[in-house]
This record gives structure tokens, sequence and C-alpha cells, in this order.
């Protein structure tokens, strides 16, 4: 069949494909679909929805129990066609440890092309292409374990374009990328399509849902909306009810609209943001100027949300202020071996596209100099690009690593010392990325008991902690002891892992982005849970993410690092002034932040701090807009400006 044949017919059809990965339950439920091809689709859904098992129908990872799937014309269930599919049809899994397999970068991005049957010229070339394409050119011989999750999920991108596939199927491949790095992945996302790949992205971040073509979205196997941005994205109590966020402007337009200001609903920011400059530029006639609808409450009375308390009333004493928990002093830290030359050697981050993605393929260290507290009680939050040193320094939190330079203290005691180290360990719970990685043991019990156990705890008190701490993340030990945590749900999965660190009765929780592939609901209620442990049980929490809503709602400070090095240190409101210097370590401001400082350029100052909640935001323009004199620039073409842009 000639490629041109391929543009007659559905490059991706699903037909009543059905799915079951124990024989009881149907994670794919009678799908039917088609994609055309160089779509732009985005598929959306709750955890256990079935996103991830219809992604890997699509590259032939696994055919349908009944049904057809078809890719390319080709019938994915039959053995001779899956080598076809497979390279055509390339994936990206959430996950990038899933999927790397050498370890030198250049090595892995090579392998699937290689697998292929490429010339080694033309491979070469792939290679380079593709790495200059997510902005890692000069990583070619690093070593793939000395990454980040951000760093390995972009090699896990490059091998996929290396292969040059008809179809790129992307998998929460964004859910560990800084916000400079999600902008990058989507726009060599809309240059592929543009050029006619098919894209499949799966996503939980609304703002790339609105810039997709088509959205679908699953519930428990079947779909159950399918169209465009606008149609699906507007429809706010059914998202509320499939456990998916409301998007920043749909949430602002039904907010305005309250108002009585005149806006259409907008799923895209940058809709909303055009509308609102025509809005103002029109308001300085007094006949067009309409009178904004009392509310409830004043503009600066809102009441925060529950993740917002942690920030407003739970914040360190005066007595706590002084008393560093946690001290890094001069701490450097590097994964490769010392030579003088190298302790000599500054790096300088190159033009071009790698300064636009994040660290320098040169960057000898992982941290540098880094000196900071975090006090007694504090909700502490970590942000930063990708492979900036975030998930290095929660190591060398509780003795994990040592610095290689500086000390490192808890409560005062330097780590270098084998005692405090080991008190470290148990004084200061650590949970990585994807904390359900961390169970092992073959019942529930057993896994939150683990640490207990090899703190010497008697059976009696092992029995108690391990009832203590599930108690504490709302699980039920009595039904779940006896349980394989593999047998659970991802959300169980977690919750599971999370008791066990908090089963060692640990005075701080050090958190690596640990909602990170989390549907808006699991996520929520996670939040939750670290909000109700720091103010009901008195725990300090350090938390990194790259969502910098959450670190704003959440946060008493906020460290930034960059390059490995300490870029700024303070509040919120601090923090997130500025955003051109945000933006340009690869970061950014919460959204509606954004849209106030967006207001701003073009001539309409609201009188907001510098992190207002939406319903602020909202009250601001509609007494903006009702004011007299107000005045405004002409309105700006959509894609000016803007981290999305």
């Amino acid at each position: 069949m000639s490629h041109s044949q391929y543009r007659t017919m559905p490059i991706i059809e699903f037909e009543h494909a059905r799915y079951s990965y124990d024989g009881k339950r149907n994670a794919l439920d009678g799908v039917t679909l088609s994609i055309e091809p160089g779509s732009f689709v985005c598929v959306l859904g709750g955890n256990g929805s079935g996103k991830s098992t219809l992604a890997k129908h699509v590259n032939a990872l696994l055919a349908p129990d009944e049904g057809r799937v078809s890719v390319m014309g080709r019938d994915t269930s039959l053995p001779e066609n899956v080598f076809f599919v497979r390279g055509n049809a390339g994936m990206v899994f959430q996950n990038p440890d899933d999927q790397i397999v050498a370890s030198v970068i250049e090595n892995d991005v090579a392998f699937g092309p290689e697998n292929l049957g490429v010339p080694t010229e033309e491979l070469r070339a792939r290679v380079r292409a593709a790495l200059a394409q997510v902005g890692l050119q000069g990583f070619e011989k690093k070593q793939t374990e000395t990454l980040s999750g951000g760093q390995k999920q972009r090699v896990a991108v490059a091998g996929v374009l290396a292969m040059e596939p008809q179809v790129l199927v992307l998998d929460e491949a964004s859910a560990m990328l800084d916000p400079r790095g999600r902008v990058g992945l989507l726009r060599v996302c809309r240059e592929l399509n543009d050029a006619g790949l098919t894209i499949v992205l799966i996503t939980h971040f609304m703002e790339e849902a609105a810039l997709a073509d088509r959205v679908i979205v699953l519930e428990r196997g079947t779909v159950v909306l399918d169209g465009t941005p606008d149609d699906v994205l507007l429809q706010a109590d059914r998202l509320t009810e499939l456990a998916l966020d409301i998007p920043f402007a749909t949430r602002l337009s039904m907010k305005l609209r309250d108002l009585g200001v005149p806006v259409n609903m907008h799923a895209s920011s940058k809709q909303l943001e055009q509308e609102l400059l025509t809005l103002f530029a029109e308001s300085s006639d007094p006949d067009s100027r309409f009178v904004a609808e009392e509310s409830p409450v004043g503009a600066h009375s809102v009441r925060p949300s529950a993740t917002e308390s942690a920030r407003t009333d739970t914040a360190p004493t005066a007595a706590d202020a002084h008393t560093p928990l946690i001290a890094f002093e001069n701490v450097s830290f590097t994964y490769e071996p010392i030579t003088q030359e190298r302790r000599r050697k500054s790096s300088v981050a190159p033009a071009g596209k790698q300064a636009d993605w994040g660290r320098s393929p040169s960057e000898y260290w992982a941290l540098k100099d880094l000196s900071f507290s975090v006090r007694q009680g504090e909700f502490f939050g970590i942000a930063g690009h990708t492979g900036s040193g975030k998930s290095t320094l929660i190591q060398l939190a509780n003795g994990l690593l040592k610095p290689t330079e500086g000390t490192v203290r808890i409560d005062g005691r330097s780590l270098a010392d084998k005692g405090a180290a080991t008190e470290a360990r148990r004084d200061v719970g650590v949970v990585f990325q994807y904390p359900e990685h961390q169970l092992f043991a073959a019942t529930v019990f057993d896994d939150v008991a683990f640490g207990p156990r090899n703190l010497g705890c008697r059976s009696e008190e092992v029995e108690a902690r391990v009832r203590e701490a599930m108690e504490m993340v709302h699980l039920d030990v009595d039904e779940l002891r006896d349980r394989n945590p593999f047998e659970l749900s991802g959300g169980q999965q977690r919750r599971v892992a999370f008791a066990g660190v908090l089963a060692m009765r640990p005075h701080t929780l050090v958190l690596d982005e640990p909602v990170a592939g989390l549907d808006p609901r699991a996520k929520r209620r996670f939040l939750n849970l670290l909000v109700e442990l720091h103010r009901d049980q008195g725990l300090t929490v350090a938390v990194v993410s790259h969502n910098m809503d959450d670190l704003a709602q959440l946060c008493d400070r906020i460290l930034v690092l960059n390059e490995g090095r300490l870029f700024a240190l303070g509040t919120p409101d601090d923090i997130f002034a500025d955003e051109q210097k945000l933006k340009s370590v690869g970061l950014g401001v919460p959204m509606a932040s954004h849209l106030a400082i967006r207001l701003a350029a073009e001539g309409i100052p609201l009188p907001l701090g510098a992190v207002p909640t939406d319903e602020e935001l909202a009250q601001a323009i509609a007494a903006k807009l009702a004011s007299p004199g107000t005045t405004g620039k002409a309105p700006v073409a959509p894609n000016e400006g803007g981290l999305l842009s």
C-alpha cells in the first residue's frame, strides 16, 4: 500500500475493541473510534479509565480480546503486522525508566532506528537531529543513569522521534517536565503535526488539551466525550464528574459571567485574554460599560481552599522561625569523578535551543555552593528546571547521598557523623517520584511494617504503627492488610508507599513530585492529605514540584534552583512577583498571576498581590471594567507572549 493511500483512510481505527488484564474487568470496553492522518488528538480520563491501555493498542503492545484495532490499515492482532505497527507508531511512556535501555544517551536514542535497519550514516544523523529537537545536543556521551527524571523523559522522546514514525503516542510524557520543557515538547509536537505526523497525546494538563484539534475522554474503558476542545472542555460539571480538572480559562470565564462580565466561555487562556483586552478597549465608551454584580465576599476576603490554608493558617510560629531543622552549608555535589581541572571549571549554558530547554551538557556539578535552611513546622517548596538538582537535594537531606563539599545538618548535627546520618534516615522520610515503585513486599501489611521492623520495634509496636500510618492516609488496614499491594489501584499503591514512610514516624517529610501522573481528583486528595499531616500532626514538609499553582497555594517559602545553584528563596509573593525572571530559568507563575501580568502589560493594572486566587482575579477584572476611566491598548494577537505561546 502506498503512502498516499494512507491519506484516504483512518490512520488509527478501533472497532468495538475490548481488553481485560484479569478476565474480570474490561480496561477497554467496546471502544469504537477513528483518527484521521495528520490529526492532533488529546486523550483525557481519570486514573484507571483506560488511557494507557488504549495507547498500548495503538503501538501493538496489546491486542484486543474482542473487536479490532488497525494502524495504517494493518490489523494489530496479526503477528505479521506487529513489527510494521511498532515501527510506524512510536510510543513514549509515562515513566522514562520503562523505556531507556542503554547506559549512554546516543546509544539509547539509536536503539529503535538501529533495530529498524537504518544505515549507519543516516542513523547518526537521526540521533543528532532527534536530540536537537528535545534540546539535548551535547549530551550524546552522558550516562543515562546520571540524568534527572525530566531529562530521561526527553531522551525517551528523542528515541521515538529518531524512528521517524507516522504516529506519535505520548502517554503522560510531560508529567515530569518543567514548564519550559512542557512548552518545548508541545512545540515539537505542533511542528511535527504541521509536517503531517499524527499525534495522540495523553495528559492531565488541561492547557495542553486546549491546544489539540480534538479531545477524547475515557471513563471505565469507554469513550464518554469526543469533540473539539471547546466541545469538551467547557462542560465543567461533566468534567468534575469524570475526576478531571476544569481548565483555568473555563473556571475564570464562569466566575466572570457570574459577576455579569459579558465574556464567552473559553477553554483557551489566550482566547480569554484576547476577549478581555477587547472588552477593556471598548469599556472606555461609557455607554458600553456594564455594572458589575455584587459578590457575597470582597475581592480580598475569599476563604482559602484546603490547600491554600496550609500557607495562610499554619505558618511557623515566631519561636520556630529561627530553628533550622535542615541546613545546607555551602553544599556541592557531583556524580562524576573529581579532577582539579573540572573542580575549577565553570559552566555557561550555550545559546540556542539547548538554553531554551535547560541544563548545559558541560555542567559538572549537580549542586554547587548551596546554602539554605528549612524551619521547624514549615511547608517548604522546591522548584527548578529539569536537571536543576532537585532530586539530588532531597537525597542529601536525609543522608542517602553525601555532599562532595560542604555540610548538611539535621537538628544541628552534621550528617558526616554516622550516627546522625542513621537518625536522619529515620527522622526525615523521603517519598520519591512514583512512590509506588518503593513497594516490594507480598502483602500491604508487610510493606508498611518494613521500616518499623528494621528499627527493632516489637510486634505490638509494629502493629500499632502500621495501623496508625494507614489511618493517616485513609486506608482500612483490616480490609487491605493481606492484599498484594501490586493488585491495588494506582492511587491506593501510592498511599501504601506513603504509609510505609509515615510508619517510621518521621518529623519531616521530603517529597519529590509526589502527585506526578495522578488524575486531578487523586492529586487533590493527596495534597489535602499533606496539608492534614502538616496542620494536624505538626510535620515539617518539603515538596518538590513543577506545578507553580500548587507551590503558590501550599508553601510558606519556596526555594528555586538553577543549574544546581540557589536562584531565589522567599515567600510565594516574593517568588512569583517577577514572571520574566522565572521564565529565564524555565519556570513560570500561577495561571491567575500570569493573566494579571499580561493585562498589566497592556495598560490594565489590577489591584492584586503576586498570587491572586481565581475569585480575586475575576472580581478585580469585573471592578476594573465597571469603573470609569478604564484604559487599555489595542488587543494583541492571541499567540504573543505568555508561557504557552
